[in-house]
């Protein structure tokens, strides 16, 4: 097992900020960090890679009103003074970047494709990918890369077919996700240059989609919608389409990767969901709720007047973070937080957001998730981590999860 990190030992005092990330956000634990101030200060003061300062929300019950709160802007959360995680700020017409009615508006694209009707019907296709996958990884043999040969190609194979984007394309649209999720990782130009590349190489799609539509994939289907008259500009549509690319298997490969490493580490939870199959969803709340899947805040929200969260001011103009993980270990809500729980009642757990911006994807990223682990878990009973190999952490990104997981059966 990794090394756990430090104990936090710095004692806020409300008026100092404390440097944001804490730490390399590497394995599935959280930095201690979190409950900590959690507990101490639950509205932090941070300050970030890039853009100055601004405030985070540790709470359960502070984050769900804080996603709800219509008195902060996602729309003004742009520019080079913004905080921020990542090299660039964010910008275009990303859907985290919108407040209601134009968020509404663009989300219903892609509700149309992601809705709980389709991914019902993409189930049987994800099952066939997956035991293609595993079928491929037994035939090569141990010790294999479990992130390569299975939780990377996975949904990149489902969100390509979903999408309509070429498969034999995934070296060059993935390298580029990979740069513009950068946050130490890459210089400024190296993002700006990938986020150029994706552009280019999805503007290239949609332009053949205009004269040779490939119904039933997602692209022709926004490209027809323009045509037709619906208020998508070109700006829109290209956004559209890179972020249901890059998100629809960045964050899908690293729970699956996650995941895998978390029942390996855990035989006893393994054989529990090998016996129990039907527990399988249980269990991906649960890794939902206990896995950071990024270095541990959202994107900024704009306070556009002056308000109080928990006792502390927030003034006009500042920053406000919510951090999701922190709220899902918060122990006034989730009893023995740190721990996996799988008759697990109460709240839901705030792994897809809360509130406008929940995650388009939930729907499709559980049934992916549920799928790989009960394939993984019936066809390799074996699987265990590579001893004489280590496992690699991704490092320098805003999200987090394995990026070599060395395996054996």
């Amino acid at each position: 097992m990794p090394t756990a990190p430090v104990p936090f030992e710095f004692e806020p005092t409300g008026t100092e900020p404390v440097d944001f990330p804490f730490g390399p956000p590497v394995t599935i634990e959280l930095d201690p960090a979190f409950a900590a101030l959690r507990e101490r200060q639950p509205v932090v003061r941070i300050r970030l890679p890039f853009g100055g300062e601004g405030w985070m929300v540790l709470r359960y019950a502070d984050n769900v009103a804080l996603l709800g709160d219509r008195r902060f802007t996602r729309a003004e959360a742009v520019g080079e003074d913004v905080p921020r995680t990542t090299v660039i700020p964010p910008g275009g017409s990303a859907l985290t970047l919108l407040d209601p009615p134009e968020h509404g508006r663009l989300r219903g694209y892609a509700v149309r494709a992601l809705g709980s009707r389709r991914v019902l019907e993409l189930g049987p296709r994800i099952a066939e990918i997956a035991d293609e996958l595993i079928a491929d990884l037994l035939r090569g043999g141990p010790p294999a890369d479990l992130v390569s040969g299975f939780a990377l190609a996975l949904p990149m194979r489902v969100i390509c077919e979903l999408l309509g984007v070429p498969y034999a394309d995934r070296e060059r649209f993935s390298a580029a996700a990979a740069v513009f999720l950068s946050s130490t990782a890459h210089s400024r130009e190296q993002v700006e240059r990938a986020v150029d590349d994706m552009s280019d190489y999805l503007w290239d799609l949609i332009e053949r989609r205009r004269g040779q539509p490939e119904e039933p994939d997602l692209i022709s289907v926004l490209v027809q919608a323009q045509e037709d008259g619906d208020r998508l500009d070109d700006d829109e549509l290209l956004t559209l389409c890179a972020t249901l690319l890059s998100a629809g298997f960045e964050n899908v490969a690293n729970a699956i990767g996650s995941y895998t490493y978390l029942l390996m580490s855990r035989p006893d939870l393994a054989t529990e969901l090998r016996q129990r199959p039907d527990l399988v969803p249980a269990a991906i709340e649960e890794f939902l709720r206990l896995v950071p899947p990024t270095v541990g805040v959202t994107h900024a929200r704009i306070a556009t007047e002056d308000l109080d969260i928990a006792g502390t001011a927030i003034r006009r103009g500042e920053a406000v973070f919510a951090s999701l993980p922190a709220a899902n270990r918060d122990p006034a809500v989730f009893e023995h937080p740190d721990e996996v729980r799988l008759d697990r009642t109460g709240p839901r757990h705030l792994g897809f957001g809360h509130g406008p911006h929940h995650c388009i994807g939930a729907a499709l990223a559980r049934s992916e998730l549920t799928i790989a682990l009960r394939a993984l878990l019936t066809a390799l009973p074996g699987l265990r981590l590579d001893p004489d190999r280590p496992v690699v952490w991704r490092a320098g990104l805003t999200l987090r999860g394995p990026a070599v997981l060395p395996v054996c059966w």
